[in-house]
């Protein structure tokens, strides 16, 4: 039903504010399935998880599947981490809109000073804690939810260390508000994302579809590899896959991994039965214009 992503520097009292939005949450008239997804709920030690940007990417991958996983039409999963980089929460907005559902970004406002006076109080406590150089370097690279960014709307604020946090606070009820509502022809406040025709989930009609569909997205990887390793590091004009087919428009260099990752959630949604729009095509030619498409769409607003 949708997807709230808990934004906030470490220390920041996001947890005690997902706390309260669950709670309030099962609580309210709608009496909604509510799911946290946290390092805690999957057995991972904080520090060790950003002990390295190694330790972090994969950390990320953890929660992101996990979510990928759990969201569906029928309950509400809140996604209890730091989510300091923007581009990760595009890629959580991504998993919400392929599953249409609702999304929203729960933010905590909080000072540095006050984020590394808690750390040091629940270090003192014998809590667990943030190192101080793994916490002053996640304080440096965070990165700011902005409310006109799609991956950022709408968002709710909290200030903790002003207003403090519990199920009274406005930016809660307004969440709860939000993630409750019915929808119905006359609903302008509530947003419930749709997948384009490139996320949307179709079916292929013949029994070698898939085998097609696999062939023809590795063959375009290749040829996206092969262009940049031909440029030697330099910038791309686009890949042109051929005459009959869309360009591949980007600038930057794209790593084997990236495209990996968006070629398995292409191919999983492209496989399942369709939502709604025209048959998707099932041959090698067609597979590879839609798959470029995909592609130009979701690395050209990444």
């Amino acid at each position: 039903m949708a997807l709230v992503v808990i934004c906030g520097q470490p220390c920041s009292g996001k947890s005690t504010a997902a706390l309260f939005l669950a709670e309030a949450l099962k609580e309210s008239e709608s009496k909604q399935t509510v799911r946290i997804i946290d390092e805690t709920s999957l057995h991972l030690d904080r520090n060790q998880s950003y002990a390295n940007m190694t330790a972090e990417k994969n950390l990320r991958g953890v929660l992101r599947s996990e979510v990928d996983r759990s969201v569906s039409k029928d309950n509400i999963i809140i996604v209890d981490s730091l989510n300091s980089i923007k581009g990760y929460r595009y890629e959580l907005w991504c998993l919400a809109r392929a599953a249409g559902i609702r999304y929203c970004v729960l933010y905590c406002d909080i000072e540095e000073t006050n984020c590394r006076k808690w750390n040091e109080e629940r270090r003192d406590k014998g809590e667990a804690a943030y190192d101080d150089v793994i916490f002053e370097d996640l304080v440096r690279r965070f990165e700011k939810p902005e409310r006109r960014n799609r991956w950022d709307s709408p968002l709710f604020e909290l200030w903790p260390h002003k207003d403090g946090i519990d199920k009274s606070c406005a930016a809660i009820l307004d969440a709860v508000s939000y993630l409750t509502k019915k929808v119905d022809s006359k609903t302008q406040d509530v947003k419930i994302l749709q997948p384009t025709i490139a996320t949307q989930s179709v079916r292929f009609s013949e029994a070698n579809s898939l085998y097609e569909l696999d062939r023809a997205t590795q063959e375009v990887i290749n040829a996206i590899l092969e262009a940049q390793s031909q440029a030697l590091g330099g910038p791309l004009n686009g890949v042109s896959l051929g005459q009959e087919f869309p360009t591949f428009n980007i600038s930057r260099s794209v790593g084997l991994p990236e495209l990996r990752r968006l070629r398995r959630t292409f191919i999983k949604l492209t496989g399942q039965t369709s939502l709604s729009g025209r048959p998707p095509p099932s041959d090698a030619d067609s597979a590879k214009r839609m798959f470029v498409d995909y592609l130009n769409r979701e690395l050209g607003t990444a």
